[in-house]
C-alpha cells in the first residue's frame, strides 16, 4: 500500500485536531482576554461545527464537479485564512466569525481527503490506510495541548493560530505534487432546496442546543432554533425521498452496514466532542492548573491513539468489526466515566494511565467504525457515504460540546454552586452514559459484516498487512 497519499491527506486532519485541542486548552485565557466566560466562549467551538454541518453536504458534489484534488487544496487555504482571522480577533463576535470561516474550509478539507483515500485504496487495504491517515492527525492532540498551553501561559494565545499558516501552505504545495489527479466528472445541478433544508436542520439543531446551554442568552432562543432545525430536518427527509439527486442521498442508509456504522459512530462522538471541552476546564478551573500544566496532562491520551495504529488491523482480523466495536464502545464509555473521579489529590500517573487507555480504546473504535462505513459500498457511493458520515460526525461532536455545557449549567442552576468538581463529576458521568449507547446499533450488525475489509475469518492477513507492515 502507498502510504504517501494518506500521510499527505492527514495534513488536513492534523490542523483540525491541533486547533480543537489548542482552543480547548486555552479557552479560559481567550475568554478572559476578549471579555467573556469560558462556558460562553464554547459558542466559538459550536460555530465551527455548525459551519461544518452546513457545508459538508456539498463536499461530495464539489469534489466531483471541480476535482477532488483542487477542492482539497482550496479548502486548506480557506482554513488558513480563518486561522489568521482567529489570531486577529478582539471580541467574541469576531472570534466566532473567524471560527466559522475555518469551518467552511474544514467542511471540504477532511471529507474530501477521506474520499480521495477511499477511491485510491483497495478495500482489502482500507483499514491500514485509515490507520496511516490517523497518525499525523493524532500528532495534533499530542502537541496541541502542551504547545497551546505553553504559548498561552508564557506568550499570547493569538500565536497558536499562526501555527496553521506554514503547515497549511506546505500541505497545499505537497498535495499538488503527490495526490493522484482525480479530474472532474459529469454531475447534475446542485440540489439547492436540499442544501438549504439540510443547512437549516443541522445548524438549527446544533446551535439551538448550544444556546440552551449558554447562560448569557435566553433559553427561548435556543428552543425556537431547535424547533426550526427539527422542522427543516423533517422537511429534508420528505424532499430527499422525491428528489432525483438529493444533496444527501438517504437511500444509502438502506444498506444496514453503513447505517449501523453511522448511527453508532454518532452516539460515540458525543463523548469525542465533550471530553476535550471538559478535561481542560476540569484541570484549570477544578484543579487550579495553568494551561501549560493542563496541556501536559491532556496530551497523554494521544499516546494511546498513536499506539493503536500498530494493532488495528490485527484486532479486526482476529475478532471482526462487530466484536471490536462492542468492546471499544463499552470500554471507551467506562474510561470516560473514570474522569469523573479525578480530584486535585489524584496521582498524575493514575490520570495519565486512564487517559492513555482511553486514547487507545477510542482510536481503535474510530478506525474500525470509519472503515466499516465504506466496507460494503462501491466507489460510486463513496462521495455520498463520505458526506453523510461527515455530517453525522460533526453534528454529534458539536452536540457533545453542547451537552457538556448543558450538564455544567444544569448543575449550577440546581445547586447554586459555581463550576467545580461536583459539576464535572455529573457532566462526565452523563456524557459517558450517552456514549455507552453506541453499543446498541452494533448489536444488530452481522458477525460477518465487512469481512472483505477486516480479513476476519479469511485465514490470512489482507494485502499490505504482513508482519513488517508497521515499519
Amino acid at each position: 500500500m502507498n502510504r504517501t497519499v494518506p500521510l499527505v491527506l492527514a495534513v488536513a486532519l492534523f490542523m483540525e485536531h491541533m486547533d480543537s485541542t489548542v482552543i480547548s486548552t486555552s479557552l479560559p485565557a481567550i475568554a478572559d482576554d476578549i471579555g467573556t466566560s469560558p462556558i460562553t466562549l464554547k459558542l466559538a467551538l459550536t460555530a465551527y461545527y455548525v459551519a461544518l454541518a452546513i457545508f459538508i453536504p456539498v463536499s461530495g458534489w464539489a469534489a466531483d464537479r471541480f476535482g477532488a484534488k483542487r477542492v482539497f487544496r482550496a479548502a486548506i487555504l480557506v482554513f488558513v485564512a480563518g486561522s489568521v482571522a482567529c489570531a486577529a480577533s478582539g471580541s467574541l463576535a469576531e472570534f466566532v466569525g473567524a471560527r466559522f470561516v475555518q469551518g467552511m474550509g474544514g467542511a471540504m478539507m477532511t471529507p474530501v481527503a477521506r474520499l480521495v483515500l477511499v477511491r485510491s485504496t483497495p478495500r482489502s487495504a482500507l483499514v491500514s490506510a485509515m490507520a496511516w491517515l490517523s497518525i499525523p492527525a493524532l500528532i495534533g492532540p499530542l502537541v496541541g495541548p502542551p504547545v497551546g498551553g505553553f504559548i498561552t501561559t508564557y506568550f499570547s494565545w493569538h500565536w497558536i493560530f499562526i501555527i496553521n499558516v506554514p503547515i497549511g501552505l506546505i500541505g497545499v504545495a505537497v498535495a499538488g505534487r503527490v495526490l493522484p489527479d482525480m479530474p472532474p466528472v459529469p454531475v447534475g445541478r446542485i440540489d439547492r432546496i436540499g442544501f438549504v433544508l439540510a443547512a437549516i436542520a443541522s445548524a438549527g439543531i446544533v446551535f439551538g442546543l448550544s444556546v440552551v446551554s449558554l447562560p448569557a442568552l435566553p433559553p427561548a432562543v435556543g428552543f425556537a432554533t431547535l424547533l426550526a432545525g427539527a422542522a427543516a430536518a423533517f422537511a429534508y427527509v420528505r424532499h430527499a425521498r422525491r428528489a432525483a439527486s438529493p444533496i444527501l442521498d438517504l437511500r444509502l442508509l438502506a444498506n444496514p452496514v453503513p447505517r449501523i456504522a453511522i448511527a453508532s459512530g454518532s452516539l460515540f462522538r458525543i463523548g469525542l466532542g465533550a471530553v476535550p471541552f471538559l478535561l481542560p476546564l476540569l484541570f484549570q478551573l477544578g484543579f487550579g492548573l495553568t494551561p501549560f500544566a493542563s496541556g501536559l496532562l491532556t496530551f497523554t491520551s494521544a499516546i494511546g491513539s498513536i499506539a493503536l495504529k500498530f494493532f488495528a488491523s490485527t484486532a479486526l482480523r482476529l475478532m471482526g468489526f462487530r466484536t471490536v466495536l462492542i468492546a471499544t464502545s463499552l470500554s471507551g464509555a467506562a474510561l470516560m466515566a473514570a474522569n469523573a473521579f479525578f480530584t486535585p489529590t489524584t496521582a498524575h500517573w493514575i490520570i495519565i494511565t486512564v487517559l492513555v487507555a482511553a486514547g487507545f480504546s477510542r482510536s481503535l473504535y474510530f478506525t474500525a467504525n470509519n472503515a466499516l462505513v465504506f466496507a460494503e459500498i462501491d466507489d460510486r457511493q463513496a462521495s455520498q457515504a463520505t458526506a453523510i458520515a461527515a455530517v453525522a460526525q460533526q453534528v454529534s461532536i458539536a452536540l457533545g460540546v453542547a451537552v457538556a455545557g448543558i450538564f455544567l449549567e444544569a448543575h449550577h442552576l440546581l445547586t447554586g454552586e459555581e463550576t467545580g468538581l461536583s459539576a464535572f463529576f455529573t457532566a462526565f458521568l452523563g456524557v459517558a452514559a450517552l456514549t455507552a449507547c453506541a453499543v446498541f446499533p452494533i448489536l444488530g450488525l452481522a458477525p460477518e459484516a465487512g469481512r472483505a475489509v477486516s480479513g476476519h475469518g479469511a485465514g490470512k492477513p489482507p494485502p499490505g498487512e504482513g508482519p513488517h507492515s508497521g515499519e
